[in-house]
């Protein structure tokens, strides 16, 4: 099979974007499993989240990048969705488990991954189905922002004003996401998508470092 890179300036970028989400959440994923012997639950649950988002990232740069039948386009687009609100999944049950205890995640990690399945499905369903999803991150987002201020406020987790800003920026991505805005930066057209990709960028590393700084503590 030969693969042909996509014709579109703002899909080749948006790939591009992708694919450096996937490299730098694949080595932020491999760091946090290095915790596995102080904290075993805790750096599974988050690794797992950094693991799922760079496996969507790299999936994505396949999706925007290269030129495909469109009913091949589709068809990788399930995994991709599916992957993604397992990624927010895991990430309300990490925000939850810092909140409330590991206890208290552990028994609502079925539910919230059930609730990842129930927004995949029903967004296969319906004709606006990406707009079921940025609800879906909306909800999580918002209840992670609330966790980690109130952590940060209280002085109860180290991190937890890293990781609120971490969040904060996701949210300020998601939003980015899903409206219409295209710039050029440095001679690069850049849609939604890729503007997404770029300010998400900028939270990682907060909430790698948010989450490290507990860790360490």
């Amino acid at each position: 099979m030969n693969l042909t890179i996509i014709a579109s300036p703002t899909e080749r970028s948006t790939a591009a974007t992708d694919a450096l989400i996937g490299v730098v959440a694949l080595g932020y994923a491999a760091k946090l499993l290095g915790y596995r012997q102080q904290a075993p639950w805790r750096a599974g649950v988050w690794a797992g989240t950094f693991g799922a988002l760079s496996f969507s990232g790299f999936l994505g740069a396949v999706v925007h990048g290269f030129e495909m039948p469109e009913t091949r386009r589709t068809l990788l687009w399930k995994p991709l969705n599916l992957t993604l609100g397992l990624t927010v999944a895991l990430f309300a049950t990490g925000a939850l488990g810092d909140l409330a205890g590991e206890r208290v995640a552990r028994r609502a990690t079925p539910g919230l991954l059930a609730s990842a399945l129930g927004f995949f499905f029903l967004s296969q369903r319906l004709q606006r189905g990406f707009l079921i999803f940025i609800l879906y991150e909306a909800l999580a987002m918002l209840f992670a922002l609330g966790a980690y201020v109130r952590l940060a406020q209280a002085g109860q987790l180290d991190g937890a004003q890293q990781m609120a800003a971490g969040v904060l920026i996701s949210i300020i991505a998601a939003a980015i996401q899903s409206s219409n805005l295209q710039l050029t930066i440095f001679g690069i057209p850049l849609d939604n998508n890729g503007l997404f990709h770029i300010v998400q960028l900028a939270g990682l590393p907060l909430l790698a470092a948010g989450l490290r700084a507990d860790l360490d503590a």
